[in-house]
């Protein structure tokens, strides 16, 4: 058996933050151009006679980028897995998704099938996850190097760059050290590309007709197969069920989505305390996943850009926490901010859908008039429209620029309603500059805000000189752009490719 390579897109939520994490909200999420990948392939090429009798097989886990490998033996009875060695800690999210998508295997294969499945699970599995240097902060090896804070430093990295450790706690504290990341969703990008090339490795889904068709309903239900383990094994792993939004724009790219009801998850949870993942698995399966997702992407002409503040990222989970409890609080108020929220976070898609149809009907008029703007400032926009469509078009523009500042402005309230930093100070001051740069239409904090990361949506060409405006303000502009593929199989082990996809579908000023 070849070995099999898929990835997966990491994530930046632009609206939706907090709200998305209750149906029927909506949230608008970007796929990108920075992936996860995972290489499955066999442990062992000839199988020993006497195999047929283990009652285990062995997995072996390997993360290059932190010099970690691990190795686990896999009970082919009750699927637990056991930890056999390892240089350093353990990864729950590639664990749960290993026991998951065998037991998927296991519940879906054919009869007839069934011993070429044992076959391949008795000759161990080999796995390798690597993800593109996007996920990473390589802030402080730019700046120990002495370089500046650019794109093109970035780009200069080799490809699945070492990862640095986040510094030690300052009160001396000998902490587990966290890798700094930038927010792009790693685990569930990580979490999917595992499961999708378990999966196919496994011949439980066929992702390769991903290339031919689209829309053929086979590969949809492969599809939506991989998005189910793959959501079961992130939240198990996570030890709670999230909104699932950043694995499902890994799985099938930018979109606009509404969670799924969590209670289609409490077998699996259940599952935790020692219910066999065989019968939890059927009912996993069998599940109503109730989310919804509609195609959603940027309009034509306009850029995502990601900047990195250099504070490390904070981290998510505190925050959403310290905002249920404001809401259990402060019912009224809170209730009150969310559909104002909530409003803003509607106008905004508005006037983004209206973009893109305005582009499809009058693309003449819509390039030349986001050509004029991306070297002006938003207050000259309006006397740009020249043309009848135009005046529609800037209308939109002025719209969603208008969306977003009350979108900001109801996040930074129940920041400090809630006691925590959704948008601080620092953040307000910079995205206050950035959306006063030409050619700049929208900027945010992704997500649940914080610290770790900005935003900005950029028309035309403008995004290389917010790039370098971004590092006189001590910003480090990243490679990530919108990307809006979800999971794919890959060709070849991205070690082997020249040149990284990231580099060469950027082009830096």
């Amino acid at each position: 058996m070849e070995a099999v390579v898929a990835s997966a897109p990491g994530k930046v939520l632009l609206t939706g933050g907090y709200l998305i994490l209750e149906r029927p909200n909506a949230g608008l999420v970007l796929s990108t151009n920075s992936r996860f990948f995972a290489i499955v392939k066999p442990l062992y090429h000839q199988l020993k006679p006497d195999s047929w009798a283990w009652g285990w097989t062995d997995v072996k886990l390997t993360s290059p980028q932190l010099s970690r490998e691990s190795i686990y033996k896999l009970s082919l009875k009750n699927l637990s897995l056991e930890y056999v060695s390892s240089s350093d800690s353990k990864n729950p999210f590639v664990e749960q998704a290993v026991q998951y998508c065998v037991a998927a295997a296991r519940a879906t294969v054919d009869k007839n099938k069934k011993d070429s499945l044992e076959k391949l699970l008795l000759q161990g599995l080999d796995i390798t996850i690597l993800g593109s240097n996007d996920f990473y902060s390589y802030r402080n090896q730019i700046e120990a190097r002495g370089l500046p804070l650019t794109p093109d430093a970035l780009a200069a990295l080799p490809p699945f760059a070492s990862i640095t450790f986040n510094a030690e706690e300052s009160n001396g504290e000998n902490c587990k050290p966290e890798v700094a990341k930038t927010g792009l969703g790693s685990s569930a990008a990580m979490t999917t590309a595992v499961v999708a090339a378990l999966l196919h490795y496994l011949r439980v889904v066929d992702l390769s007709s991903v290339l031919e068709d689209h829309q053929h309903e086979k590969y949809t239900a492969d599809l939506d197969l991989v998005h189910v383990i793959a959501q079961t094994a992130h939240c198990i792993a996570q030890g709670k069920v999230g909104s699932g939004f950043d694995v499902s724009s890994a799985v099938y790219g930018s979109q606009r989505y509404v969670r799924f009801s969590p209670e289609v998850l409490s077998s699996a949870q259940v599952a935790v305390k020692g219910t066999p993942l065989q019968e939890v698995i059927l009912e996993i399966l069998k599940g109503t996943w109730d989310h919804e997702r509609t195609k959603f992407s940027l309009p034509p002409l306009m850029t995502l850009l990601l900047g990195e503040p250099g504070t490390g990222g904070s981290s998510t989970p505190s925050m959403v926490g310290a905002v249920k409890k404001w809401q259990k609080a402060d019912p009224q108020k809170s209730l009150e901010t969310w559909r104002k929220l909530s409003e803003a976070n509607s106008a905004l898609e508005t006037q983004l859908s209206t973009l893109s149809k305005l582009a499809e009907q009058h693309w003449d008029e819509y390039e030349s008039l986001i050509k004029s703007c991306s070297i002006l400032k938003s207050e000259k926009w309006i006397h740009q429209a020249a043309k009848p469509n135009q005046e529609a078009i800037t209308k939109a523009l002025l719209g969603a620029r208008d969306a977003m500042l009350r979108i900001r402005y109801h996040m930074h309230q129940m920041g400090e309603a809630a006691g925590v930093p959704i948008e601080p100070e620092s953040q307000t001051s910079l995205l206050d500059a950035t959306m006063n740069m030409e050619g700049v239409l929208l900027a945010g904090v992704p997500g649940a805000g914080g610290f770790d990361a900005v935003f900005a949506v950029t028309l035309g060409d403008s995004g290389s000189h917010v790039a370098s405006s971004w590092s006189s303000f001590n910003v480090l502009a990243l490679l990530v752009r919108e990307d809006p593929h979800g999971v794919s199989l890959e060709s070849a082990d991205p070690r082997t490719k020249e040149i990284t996809s990231s580099i060469s579908s950027v082009h830096i000023e």
